[in-house]
């Protein structure tokens, strides 16, 4: 088990995480490659909100598909429903209270259908 959370501490999880190394996305779409966010994706059943329900604000764009989650007091996005993985949720890799050895799969975000069309083919890497 992990642990991690926002900046100002307001929210709070635990993750079950695969073996080390971890697989970790590092995408350029807009918004990760402003925040630079690192993605672990973690099926729903794996990630338990300890606290900070409360303290996170929803935000979408785009396709609105992606639900991102920040804290409202921090403005930390720790972790957030992407569009590409549904049955997940994509925490940020730093975010977590330890560091890990990750695994970083590039993803090309700026093109993000025709990449996620190559990758559900098994065309591509993350």
């Amino acid at each position: 088990m992990a642990t991690g959370g926002c900046h100002c501490g307001a929210v709070r999880f635990e993750v079950e995480l695969p073996d080390e190394p971890v697989e970790a996305w590092h995408c350029n779409c807009s918004i990760c490659s402003t925040t630079g966010y690192l993605h672990i994706f973690v099926p729903h059943e794996q990630f338990t909100l300890l606290e900070g329900r409360e303290a996170l604000q929803s935000y979408r764009f785009g396709t609105r598909a992606a639900e991102h989650l920040f804290c409202r007091h921090c403005g930390t996005k720790s972790f957030y429903q992407p569009r590409s993985h549904p049955e997940a949720w994509s925490v940020h890799a730093k975010c977590l209270d330890t560091e890990i050895r990750l695994d970083v799969v590039e993803f090309d975000g700026r093109n993000w259908e025709k990449n996620r069309a190559a990758m559900d083919a098994g065309e591509g890497d993350g």
